[in-house]
């Protein structure tokens, strides 16, 4: 029965999700011919008509600060991230509204954004490339599963995914961090270049490079040049930096075989034990609670991480009474997020005459250089540091003595130069930290709340102390004077890289998904975001995400051809 009712689906393919890997699943499946049902549990929000981005400060209630008393009772979690404010407030979930139960010493901190786009809207748009020594690690050393892919398989993926998003870097021939096709990367400013000189002549181990992002620095196809403004997260009329609305979105709908259903719910996927395939999908309409069901021949779950685990731990049945795709009791475990945290800043004398146009949405990256060359640190993986110098504004004010006119003139200028590094630490994965449903609490549509339980290992910890100390050395080394240090890791999802929870790996026994991000158990299903990840590296992950999500794409179109699924 459920064969032909899969002859006769309303679509080739359901993508859950429209945010970066949503995004790409729509354009890659239209494009090989399908006919595609894009769901989105938000309101749409189409591109050039984003609320706030041109608003002045005097024209909103509060300056872009935000209501405080609003803030405080619906956004506590997500005001505390990079991009949170009075202008964009309506890219980020009301957390009074999207409950969700966490618990321990630091309790996890879970950013989303519920719109057309996702997060595709307000994420850093730093995008690097994995390499060997990442996708060998846990077949290495022990820790996590190995994955059952490697460089070779994703990167001609790799190569489609920056061809047409559009990735401004330098070439560096790093083998821990692989190039890519770059456009030409933004320029560092004074103090960066000075930093840089004298940082790779006193550690020869290390690179102090341009970010790699998706901010265009040269036209693409019907998108501008970024324009250095430093409001991305508003939304990006321009289109200059890649985002499902500026990108994806486009080259789907001009195949005429796209459908979108916004302000919809995925509560579970139907499977047929007989055939052992997903039959379609069961949604809620967030405006009116009113169910629908909708066909088709394959699913593609793209709706982050931990709603995606979500998802399928909802659809326990009789054949998988653990959460579909479950036969190996990994759904859910092995979480991770970057352990991370702004490590060290530190004011730079001099440079008082040196100053830089516009608002480089962009940072400094200094790759990973611990644990490389056999050499065995105190803990396995490794680090990287994100950062970026620039001159303080007149918000200093509220720091530094000074009363009246006298300091109202010199907060005029600029102030002094400081330069910031950010660790990003590997997390390893362990079972421990895991997604689960919660036994008694449900959330504004009567499904059960999700339970994040998360903690940093020792591990992390020792990294980001041996981060701290790098990071000091490297401000002392150009006259810095630090201050602020830390050594500890921010709470869990601060990062907001959170991956894992429906891992791939070689092994049904002890993963979710094959190499070809398709799950052991349902051969019509794969899961392309953040869950599938087998390993954190110290990279962001996007990037990985949206390569992996292309390669399963043509895997998938090719195997509906075929007729092996």
């Amino acid at each position: 029965m459920a064969r032909a009712a899969n002859h006769t689906a309303e679509f080739d393919a359901i993508v859950v999700g429209s945010g970066i890997t949503g995004g790409w699943a729509a354009k890659e499946l239209t494009e090989q011919g399908l006919k595609v049902l894009m769901i989105e549990r938000g309101p749409m929000i189409e591109h050039q008509n984003y609320a706030h981005e041109t608003t002045a400060p005097w024209e909103l209630p509060f300056g872009g600060y935000g209501d405080p008393d609003l803030i405080a009772r619906d956004y506590t979690i997500q005001s505390k991230g990079r991009g949170f404010s009075e202008w964009t407030l309506q890219h980020f979930v009301n957390d009074r509204e999207n409950p969700y139960e966490t618990g321990g010493e630091q309790p996890f901190q879970w950013r989303r954004g519920y719109q057309l786009g996702g997060r595709s809207l307000i994420w850093g748009r730093q995008c690097y490339r994995w390499s060997d020594l990442d996708f060998e690690a846990n077949g290495k050393d022990g820790y996590g599963t190995d994955w059952p892919i490697r460089y070779k398989d994703l990167a001609p993926w790799y190569d489609k995914v920056e061809e047409f998003i559009g990735v401004q870097g330098s070439i560096e021939g790093l083998p821990q961090l692989p190039d890519g096709h770059f456009l030409p990367p933004m320029a560092m400013n004074a103090v960066e270049i000075h930093a840089k000189s004298k940082i790779e002549q006193a550690f020869p181990d290390r690179k102090f490079i341009m970010g790699r992002a998706a901010n265009l620095t040269e036209e693409k196809e019907g998108r501008s040049a970024c324009q250095y403004r430093g409001i991305c997260s508003r939304g990006c009329s321009y289109g200059a930096y890649f985002s499902t609305q500026s990108s994806t979105l486009p080259a789907a709908r001009a195949t005429g075989r796209l459908t979108i259903l916004g302000d919809s719910v995925v509560d579970k996927l139907d499977y047929d034990a007989q055939t052992r395939r997903v039959t379609g999908v069961e949604v809620i309409s967030t405006k009116d609670r009113e169910r629908s069901r909708h066909t088709a021949r394959i699913v593609f779950l793209c709706a982050s991480s931990f709603n995606s685990v979500a998802v399928l731990l909802r659809s326990a049945s009789e054949a998988h009474p653990h959460g579909l795709a479950n036969s190996s009791g990994a759904l859910g475990h092995y979480i991770m997020d970057h352990a991370g945290s702004v490590t060290a800043i530190g004011l730079i004398p001099g440079f008082e005459e040196h100053a830089y146009f516009g608002n480089r949405p962009n940072n400094i990256v200094i790759p990973r250089f611990k644990n490389l060359d056999g050499k065995q640190e105190a803990f396995v993986r490794g680090y990287s540091f994100q950062g970026g110098a620039s001159r303080t504004g007149w918000t200093r004010g509220a720091k530094q003595a000074g009363i009246g006119a006298s300091l109202k003139e010199d907060l005029r200028g600029p102030g002094p130069w400081q330069l910031f590094l950010g660790a990003f630490a590997e997390c390893l994965p362990r079972r421990e930290n895991r997604v689960t449903l919660s036994k008694s609490a449900v959330d504004s549509l009567g499904m059960a709340q999700l339970r994040i339980d998360f903690a940093y290992g020792e591990n992390e910890k020792l990294a980001m102390k041996d981060a701290a100390g790098e990071a000091k050395a490297m401000l002392e080394l150009l006259g810095a004077r630090v201050v602020r240090l830390t050594d500890e890791p921010d709470a869990g999802g601060s990062s907001v890289h959170e991956m894992g929870g429906a891992r791939m790996g070689r092994d049904p026994s002890s993963s979710v998904l094959n190499g070809r991000n398709q799950a052991h158990d349902v051969a019509n299903l794969f899961i392309t975001d953040g869950s599938a990840m087998a390993s954190s590296a110290c990279q962001n992950p996007s990037l990985t995400y949206m390569a992996l999500t292309a390669r399963a794409c043509h895997t998938a179109a090719s195997m509906l051809k075929e007729g092996t699924i």
